[in-house]
Parts: structure tokens; sequence; C-alpha cells
């Protein structure tokens, strides 16, 4: 953990003083020259450097499903936005939506489309997407939808076929996102 500290501060009986604090490239990368001393002499010097670009903060939103599970809808580090893989989950009620390939697959992308919003960000900020389907066979379907979303400039992206999906839906699609 870093902790900034202002000049002349005691820790543990030590006085840390704060040499230099240098800020580089807008801001975002700082460098801090600190000193221990401690009974009149220098005991430790050293170098703290950290890049705000890289720092990680966790997106929430209510306009989307909450996780089923340990992970975070979408995690931002730096300009990169990790959304995690979301299923035909109705954030409004909580039920599955499952009537058939093509609402499951809108409804994803809606979930997707409320995380990339409260981020920053909306569709053309997506880099790349992985699309996971339980039958190969409702590629075309989910495909259709899936272009409705990147009319210009699409994404890298890949599409497997697995076995089994959470809760037994038939599509999950995560993204990244720059911005």
């Amino acid at each position: 953990m870093i902790i900034l500290l202002k000049n002349m501060k005691k820790v543990e009986g030590k006085r840390i003083v704060i040499i230099n604090q240098q800020y580089l490239h807008n801001q975002n990368e700082t460098l801090i020259l600190i000193r221990i001393i401690a009974h009149q002499k220098i005991v430790r010097c050293f170098v703290l450097y950290f890049n705000q670009r890289y720092m990680k903060s966790i997106i929430r939103t209510s306009a989307a499903p909450a996780p089923i599970g340990p992970y975070s809808q979408a995690v931002k580090a730096g300009n990169l936005l990790f959304v995690s893989g979301q299923i035909p989950l109705d954030p409004s009620t909580g039920e599955l939506v499952n009537s058939d390939i093509k609402a499951e697959a809108k409804r994803v992308m809606m979930n997707i489309a409320a995380i990339l919003k409260e981020a920053g960000m909306d569709f053309n900020s997506v880099v790349k997407s992985s699309i996971f389907l339980k039958d190969m066979n409702d590629f075309s379907s989910v495909n259709e939808v899936y272009g409705e979303y990147f009319n210009e400039n699409p994404p890298a992206r890949e599409t497997v076929q697995v076995s089994r999906l959470p809760k037994d839906v038939n599509v999950e699609i995560s993204v990244i996102a720059a911005g």
C-alpha cells in the first residue's frame, strides 16, 4: 500500500521526510524520494513510483445484473475497461431472458451497454469481445444482434462453443474497452 505522507511526519518513532515529489506525464505518474531519519541519521532512503493510469477501480451499476459470484461487473485499469461475461439476466427482475436466442443476445448487449455507460464509454470504445455459445448453430442469430451494436469499425472478436454456461444460458459475452 502506498501512503502519501506530508513533510516531517513521525511514523513508529522515526521521522519521514519527503525530499522531492515530482509529477510526470500530465500528473498520471508520481516519483517521491523518501528519507527515513532516526536519531539524526538516515536509516533508509528510497523512491516510490506509482502510475495512476494503472490503478484499478471497480465499475458497478444497478442497470446491469449484479455478479452471481466473487467477481466485478467491470474493472477499469488505466484507460482499459474489462467487462465480465454478461449473461441474459434482466437486472430489474433478476430473471433470465430465454424466450429465444436473439432475445438472449439483445439482453446481454443491453447489460454490456449499461456497464460501458457507467464507465463513461460506449460500444465505439470496445476493442475486443469474446462470445461464448452453448450451440454454434446459434452463431448467425447472435451475430445479427451483435452487429446492431457495432455498425462501423467493429472490435476484434472470437466466438467459441462451450459445453455449459452459468445458469445454463445459451450465450455469454465479455468485452474489453479503451477510452
